[in-house]
């Protein structure tokens, strides 16, 4: 097919060339500041002025965008690595959608990651911009639309399916979208609000059903994204399994820090009041535990942990002293590891054990050597470097010796010492994992293995079997519900109480400290981070909104200065649309004409009071946490929603976790609960307390916005 005299798929090579490409985009900036330089094409504010010169420059905004101007869906396309050179090769392309959803007309007004990282008393800001890459490569924007009775796709000007008949309304497309928004299986979603902290929801590489990115390449895409638009803050909930384990603590064992720490996040918060400290503690507590614990119990026969644990310290060539060393040798190995086909050391090992105590007694040295010399033989009449199989092998061989003491004889091959110099190597075969031999010659560290050659197995560990091993020893050493007694118990104890903190800590922060690189970068003007506080408000329900970056010219006066702090926080929060700055905390009445350099000198920051008139209508907006009126205070010593569940007293409602009050998570809540507190002090029930089957927040909620559920208790 040619069309304008260009064969199609060339078009389509010429029109991916002008996509960015995906593992740059933006290009890696060689500094943390050169994210807000200008060098790529946006100016130097903040980011509620850079995402909008960002979608305006570099995307699309297709239907159905027009029908919902509260839910607006721009598209951009990128292209994933360089064009290949074959005439028929395609480079895969990455459809990146942006959401820019209105709050005051969303379905969750209320952001869950905000109240559970911290910032629950910031008002609640008039936009978020949710960051999709979809699994399937498609866009939630776009001409065509699913039918939401049996899934075909139809497109936007139809309204009826031609497979079952549905008629599909504006509202059922809405929902479509705004399901999206709840949609587990993106392989990017990250969500930043106007005043540039965000939240990272997920990141879905390969094991995760991603075809053709990483989860290196997400991330390092998602933090140049976010340092070129200059986002202060982005939060992530730390829930991610890899090799089918929880990866945030086989992570802090093998690096001391979460997977995602390899681009900077730290960490943010703890459930159940754990510290920094406390989680550093538990990293070293639990990674520096000796192995020897576990091998010198004087146990007759020996467990299958030891058996496990001593065949890779013997795999590895340094010594492998405590867990952290064993958890990064096996890591290692996975990615080193051969990928052989499932069951071929199963099998051989099975077919070595069965067999060799019965060889052993009917045969004959003689009898081994002969089998030896034969295989020996065979393997120098193979020119150059090339391998023989097992099977290949075996054959040649097979009318020396009977079958059992050919293949406990191949067992053993690997390693052996031929009388020439040569010492035979065996390895699995990387593409069909066959096992193969040939002979080398002998080199230093090879004279080492022989000297035990008796006792020496080849050892080709398939991916398979060590990611089996990993979990084993995870189970074993690692987790606290199934850890295994190691004769010590304080010991032991300690391990558990540290490998629990560590799976407590699951919100880790980056700072991308925007608002210095700004400065830095504009030396002729001035930047002040804007503080304010609202006259005649109460400070017990005081909302605090964290301070605004405002970029002045070098001869702005006070009134310039009042009129773009009013600007910038009408434009970011609901509550403020009306806010009008009115004076310079600790400046007392000077006058609106003088200059700001000239007040304020070197300082980098000032705090404004101003009036919201008329704010009444947008009282719900007030605080990410919502319009409760709800008190934490657990024995743990949390003061504030941290995301695990809770329940609230019937006496006193002072909301706490149910583990700390004794119920275990997979336990149900009973119907009635009075905490210790007032248990202690003989308070009865209180008349209209909570009731078990009213609706209530979900402050434990994994999804991404607030949601309300109804439960058969009332429980956070």
């Amino acid at each position: 097919m040619v069309v304008n005299g260009r064969p199609l798929k060339r078009m389509k090579r010429r029109v991916t060339a002008d996509l960015h490409d995906f593992l740059t985009f933006p290009s890696s900036p060689s500094s943390s500041s050169s994210s807000v330089d200008g060098k790529d094409g946006l100016s130097r504010g903040p980011f509620r002025t850079r995402v909008r010169e960002f979608l305006t420059r570099n995307a699309l905004l297709p239907p159905p965008s027009s029908l919902f101007p509260h839910l607006l869906t721009w598209q951009m396309m990128f292209r994933v690595g360089d064009l290949t050179d074959g005439p028929d090769s395609l480079p895969e392309a990455v459809c990146l959608d942006v959401v820019e959803e209105d709050v005051t007309r969303s379905r969750s007004v209320y952001c869950d990651q905000c109240r559970v990282v911290g910032w629950s008393g910031h008002p609640v800001c008039g936009k978020r911009f949710h960051f999709i890459i979809k699994a399937d490569g498609s866009s939630i924007g776009g001409y065509h639309k699913p039918c939401m009775c049996c899934g075909d796709v139809l497109h936007l000007s139809e309204s009826k399916c031609k497979s079952c008949n549905h008629v599909t309304s504006t509202d059922d497309v809405e929902d479509w979208v705004f399901n999206q928004l709840e949609n587990t299986t993106h392989l990017l979603h990250g969500v930043i609000h106007s005043n540039g902290y965000g939240h990272l929801l997920r990141v879905n590489g390969r094991e995760g059903g991603s075809r053709v990115l990483s989860g290196y390449h997400i991330m390092d895409f998602w933090d140049r994204l976010c340092k070129m638009l200059g986002v202060r803050k982005v939060s992530v909930m730390d829930v991610s399994k890899k090799y089918g384990v929880e990866y945030r603590l086989l992570h802090a064992i093998t690096k001391g820090h979460p997977w995602y720490g390899e681009w900077g996040y730290e960490f943010g918060a703890g459930s159940f009041a754990l510290t920094l400290h406390a989680y550093k503690m538990a990293v070293e507590s639990l990674s520096s535990l000796p192995l020897s614990i576990f091998l010198s119990q004087g146990q007759e026969p020996r467990t299958h942990l030891q058996d496990v644990i001593t065949r890779y310290q013997s795999l590895s060539e340094r010594e492998l002293v405590n867990i952290r060393d064993l958890f990064c040798f096996l890591v290692s190995l996975i990615h080193e590891a051969p990928k052989c086909s499932p069951g071929v050391d199963d099998i051989t090992n099975k077919k070595r054990r069965a067999c060799t105590s019965a060889i052993l007694g009917s045969w004959t040295g003689s009898d081994i050597e002969r089998v030896e010399e034969a295989m020996f033989k065979v393997l120098r009449a193979v020119s150059g470097s090339n391998w023989v199989s097992c099977r290949a092998l075996r054959g040649a061989v097979c009318k020396v010796a009977p079958s059992e003491l050919l293949d406990y004889c191949l067992g053993k091959l690997g390693g052996k010492l031929a009388a020439d110099g040569m010492v035979v190597k065996s390895r699995c075969n990387p593409d069909s994992g066959a096992l193969e031999y040939r002979l080398e010659p002998i080199s230093g560290s090879m004279v080492e293995m022989t000297v035990c050659n008796d006792s020496f197995i080849p050892n080709c560990p398939s991916e398979e079997n060590i990611l089996r091993d990993l979990r084993y020893l995870y189970e074993s050493l690692l987790h606290p519900r199934t850890m295994v007694r190691n004769g010590h118990q304080a010991t032991r104890d300690l391990a558990i109480r540290s490998a629990e903190k560590l799976l407590d800590c699951k919100h880790f922060l980056k700072d991308y400290g925007v608002e210095k690189t700004i400065s830095i970068t504009n030396p002729s003007a001035t930047c002040l981070l804007c503080a304010v506080e609202l006259i005649d408000e109460s400070e017990e329900y005081a909302t605090s909104p964290p301070p605004e970056l405002v970029i002045l010219p070098p001869n702005a006066t006070v009134s310039d200065l009042k009129l773009q702090v009013s600007k910038a926080f009408q434009d970011v929060y609901v509550m403020f649309r009306r806010f009008q700055a009115e004076e310079l905390l600790g400046y007392g009445n000077v006058d609106d004409s003088t200059q700001i350099k000239l007040l304020l000198g070197t300082a980098e920051s000032v705090r404004v009071r101003g009036r919201c008139p008329g704010k009444n209508g947008l009282s719900r907006f007030k605080m990410e946490r919502g319009i409760e009126r709800w008190t934490v205070d657990c024995s743990c010593g949390a003061k504030d929603d941290d995301g695990e569940r809770m329940l609230a007293c019937d006496v006193c409602s002072v909301w706490q976790h149910t583990r700390c009050s004794g119920i275990d998570d997979t336990d149900s809540v009973p119907a009635k609960f009075v905490c210790q507190r007032c248990r202690s002090s003989n308070r009865g029930t209180k008349p209209g307390g909570h009731c078990k089957d009213e609706t209530v927040t979900d402050v434990g909620s994994s999804s991404c916005f607030g949601k309300c559920l109804s439960t058969p208790f009332d429980v956070r």
